[in-house]
C-alpha cells in the first residue's frame, strides 16, 4: 500500500494513466519475448501458442486497465518454472477466466475414449491405453480411468478376438471377451501381477489347423497389430494350442520378446499400461493395404525372411544365373496330381530343376525350401499359402480344379500373389483331366453343368469339387503354361 501512495503523490492523474498504458505495453512486450525464447519448451495446457496467450492477456488487461496504475494483478496467477534439466516453461492461468477451454478439452478426451473399440468388415478389436486389467478366467478386461469425465458409466463391449467375424462357423468356436470401462470408486479387481509393457489378446481357435486361415486370420493380423511395439509386447492367447505356438515360434519370438501367456484359466489379475483385445485386419485375404496401415505385404514378406533366415530376396534371372527351380506341391488327399512323375519329367526336359514336396512338417525347413525355388506349381488349396516364402518375381502357377472355383482362386491366391510382388499364371483343367468323370455319368449335373456354390450350398460344393476330385494334367495342354513361366523368369 505504501508504494501505491507514493505512486499517487508523485504523478498527476493524466501522467498516471499514461504511465499505466506504457506499463501495459511493456508487460505485453516482455510476455511476447519470453514466449519467443521459450516457445520450443512451452507447455501451457489448453492455450497452445504464445500468440494465443498474448491475446488472452491483452483481453484481460483491457478489461482491467483502470487498475494498472496500482500494478495489482491478483486475478491472474502467473507462474514461471525454468529449469536447465527439463527445459520446461509453464504458464498457468485460472481456468475460470477461460471456461470454454476446459469444455473443449473434456470433449476431445471423451471423443478419444469413445474410440476404444472398432468394428470393421472382417474384424472387431478394442485398443486402450492406461490402466488395463485382464482376468483370464472370467474373460474380462477392465479399463480404469481416474478422470470421471472420460468414460461414461457402465460402458462395455464384447469381442471375439479372431479376425474373421463375418464367418459364423469360425466365430462360434471363439471365446467371447468383455471389455468394461470403470472409474475410480467403482468395483473392479485389484492387480496381482504388474507388467510395464502392453498386451495383445488373441485366439488360436476358429479355423485353426488350416494353413491358409492361420496366416490370413491370425499371423498377418498379429503382425499388423503388434509389429510397431518392436518386441515390447506380451501375447495373451485364448484357446491356446501348444502345437500352434510351437509351429509359429519363429514368428512369435520376432514379434514379442516375452513368453506367451495361456490366459483362459489364469485366475491372476494382470495389469498393463495398455491392452489390445482382438486383431487388426485388412478385408482381403493374405493382403495388407499400405494406405491404411504403415506396412505392406512387401514388409510382411521381408519380416518372414528375417524370422526364418531366408536367403533369397529375388528369383533367378535365367539369362544371367542359369537353371530355374520348380517346386511341385503334392497333396495326399483331395486335389492331388495323379501323374506327378510325368509332370516332373516334362519340367526337367524343359530345363527346370524339379522338386516334389508336400507342404507341412517343420515350418522353418519348408519355408527355406520354398524360398529356394523360382516357380511353384500346385492345385488350388491351403498349401499354396506357402508362396509367402517365395523370392520376389517368382512365379505361381495355380491349377484350378473342375467346377466353379475361379472366384475362390482369384481372391485366395491370384490377387494376393500380385500384392506380394510375384508373377501369376493359372491353368483351368478340363473335365477330362478330373477324376470326377470316374464317379459321375457324363450327363450328371456335376459334370455336364458344374453348379455354383449359390445353387449347391457351400458344404455340397466343397464335398464335390474340392474333396472328391483329383487331377491328371494333360501334359500337351499344360506345356505352354510351363513354358510361359520360363519366359516370365527371363523378363
Amino acid at each position: 500500500m505504501i508504494y501505491n501512495s507514493i505512486f499517487a503523490k508523485s504523478f498527476s492523474r493524466y501522467e498516471q494513466k499514461k504511465l499505466g498504458y506504457g506499463a501495459l505495453v511493456a508487460c505485453l512486450l516482455i510476455l511476447f519475448s519470453l514466449c519467443t525464447v521459450f516457445k520450443p519448451y512451452i507447455n501451457i495446457g489448453p492455450i497452445h501458442d504464445c500468440e494465443s496467450s498474448t491475446l488472452a492477456f491483452s483481453f484481460y488487461f483491457n478489461l482491467h486497465a483502470p487498475l494498472l496504475t496500482s500494478f495489482s494483478f491478483s486475478t491472474v496467477k502467473l507462474k514461471l518454472y525454468v529449469t536447465l534439466d527439463t527445459k520446461m516453461f509453464m504458464l498457468n492461468e485460472e481456468t475460470s477466466s477461460f471456461p470454454h477451454i476446459a469444455r473443449a478439452e473434456e470433449t476431445e478426451e471423451t471423443k478419444k475414449m469413445e474410440q476404444v473399440c472398432f468394428s470393421e468388415e472382417r474384424t472387431s478389436y478394442c485398443q486402450a491405453e492406461g490402466d488395463s486389467r485382464v482376468h483370464g478366467k472370467s474373460s474380462s478386461v477392465y479399463i480404469v480411468s481416474p478422470e470421471t469425465r472420460i468414460l461414461p458409466e457402465n460402458s462395455s463391449w464384447s469381442v471375439r478376438p479372431y479376425a474373421r467375424k463375418d464367418d459364423a462357423e469360425a466365430m462360434s468356436r471363439v471365446r467371447e471377451w468383455s471389455i468394461k470401462a470403470v472409474k475410480d470408486g467403482m468395483e473392479f479387481p485389484q492387480c496381482t501381477q504388474h507388467h510395464i509393457i502392453p498386451a495383445v489378446i488373441f485366439s488360436t481357435s476358429g479355423y485353426i489347423g488350416n494353413h491358409f486361415h492361420e496366416f490370413t486370420d491370425i499371423i498377418i493380423p498379429l503382425f499388423l497389430t503388434s509389429r510397431h511395439f518392436n518386441g515390447q509386447v506380451i501375447f495373451m492367447v485364448s484357446e491356446m494350442r501348444p502345437w500352434w505356438i510351437s509351429k509359429y515360434q519363429a514368428i512369435l519370438t520376432k514379434l514379442s520378446n516375452y513368453e506367451v501367456i495361456n490366459i483362459d484359466k489364469d485366475d491372476q489379475v494382470h495389469c498393463f499400461p495398455g491392452v489390445t483385445v482382438g486383431l487388426k485386419r485388412y478385408p482381403k485375404e493374405l493382403s495388407i493395404d499400405p494406405q491404411k496401415y504403415s506396412y505392406s505385404m512387401k514388409d510382411f514378406r521381408s519380416f518372414l525372411r528375417e524370422s526364418y533366415s531366408l536367403k533369397r530376396v529375388n528369383a533367378i534371372k535365367m539369362r544371367q544365373e542359369g537353371q530355374a527351380r520348380l517346386l511341385i506341391l503334392s497333396r495326399r488327399r483331395s486335389r492331388s496330381f495323379t501323374n506327378t512323375a510325368e509332370i516332373a519329367k516334362m519340367g526337367r526336359s524343359m530345363g527346370f530343376e524339379v522338386m516334389i514336396m508336400e507342404a507341412g512338417g517343420s515350418m522353418s525347413s519348408f519355408a527355406n525350401v520354398v524360398n529356394s525355388c523360382d516357380v511353384v506349381l500346385g492345385v488350388h488349396g491351403a498349401g499354396l499359402t506357402n508362396i509367402l516364402f517365395l523370392p520376389e518375381n517368382a512365379v505361381l502357377i495355380q491349377i484350378l480344379p473342375y467346377g466353379d472355383v475361379e472366384w475362390l482362386a482369384k481372391y485366395d491366391f491370384e490377387l494376393p500373389s500380385k500384392d506380394m510382388g510375384l508373377k501369376y499364371l493359372k491353368y483351368k483343367i478340363s473335365v477330362q483331366e478330373s477324376t470326377l468323370i470316374q464317379q459321375y455319368p457324363q450327363d450328371h449335373m456335376f459334370i455336364k453343368n458344374p453348379q455354383p456354390i449359390g445353387k449347391l450350398g457351400w458344404e455340397t460344393f466343397k464335398s464335390v469339387y474340392l474333396e472328391q476330385q483329383n487331377v491328371m494334367l494333360d501334359l500337351n495342354r499344360f506345356r505352354p503354361t510351363l513354358q510361359k513361366a520360363l519366359e516370365l523368369l527371363q523378363q
